[in-house]
């Protein structure tokens, strides 16, 4: 089993990750995706006059700010439009897709955050109506009851807390939980890169394998959004994962050419 994330860039080829998906599930390869969507969501945030928030946490992080505005405009796109064209697409190539966010089902168990401690200006602040959470279950029986009933679950990172809230949950992250519950064999996380670049954004620079005992020194290679990818990738092959793979969804058969070794191959 494979579980795919898809970042949420304009230049993302959807059409050509679907023609994939569909590949691989008619040769009997089972995929689960969880996608993105945060280029196109910005968007209308700031058409609707509530404008993304992001801000760096204490230590060095970079997220969204998610008050009860925000997390609106977020459950209307990652949970309606986005996912729903995803599946669509699939649909098109003959995918029976099931397209859901982790609030659905409890598919994802999230501890809201109480605080969050984040750096401005060189001051530390803290704010306390983040609607942000941590991933601490998933729900694997019914995503292995969707996939027993031949569907692909398409997956918007949005979870539920412990008393019912919709929270944001990082999307690298939500995959990786996702992987290790399904016992999945590889994590394929693309994005608008070719993989973790030495020297963004060089991508001559590409770092092309990277032993799992030395993951957690990349740490300090991986710039911006990567940081959550790279964290993504360590606790996915701590949680069972064998195999971690970073790479371009700009390409044709992105998660084939993932496989084949295109990317950053953390094994």
């Amino acid at each position: 089993m494979i579980v795919v994330k898809v970042g949420g860039g304009l230049d993302v080829d959807y059409g050509a990750l679907c023609d994939d998906i569909a590949q691989l599930h008619h040769a009997g390869q089972p995929v689960v995706l969880v996608h993105g969507g945060s280029e196109e969501t910005n968007r209308v945030a700031t058409a609707l006059g509530t404008p993304p928030r992001f801000v760096t946490t204490a230590s060095g992080h970079v997220s969204r700010y998610t008050d009860q505005a925000a997390m609106d405009v977020f459950m209307m796109m990652y949970a309606g439009k986005i996912n729903k064209r995803i599946v669509e697409l699939l649909q098109q190539r003959g995918i029976n897709a099931f397209g859901c966010s982790g609030l659905d089902g409890r598919i994802l168990t999230a501890q809201r955050k109480a605080q969050l401690r984040i750096v401005e200006n060189g001051k530390q602040l803290i704010l306390r109506d983040d609607r942000t959470g941590t991933i601490e279950a998933v729900n694997q029986q019914v995503l292995r009851t969707l996939m027993h009933a031949g569907l692909t679950p398409v997956i918007a990172p949005i979870a539920c807390s412990h008393t019912g809230e919709a929270l944001n949950v990082d999307g690298d992250r939500t995959a990786a939980q996702i992987a290790q519950a399904l016992t999945a064999d590889t994590l394929v996380l693309l994005s608008s890169v070719p993989g973790l670049l030495r020297n963004f954004p060089d991508t001559s620079t590409l770092i092309p394998q990277i032993a799992r005992q030395d993951i957690d020194r990349y740490m300090e290679v991986a710039q911006g959004r990567m940081k959550k990818k790279v964290m993504g990738a360590a606790e996915a092959l701590a949680g069972g994962v064998n195999r971690v793979i970073m790479a371009d969804a700009r390409i044709a058969q992105p998660i084939q050419m993932a496989l084949a070794g295109h990317g950053t191959v953390i094994t």
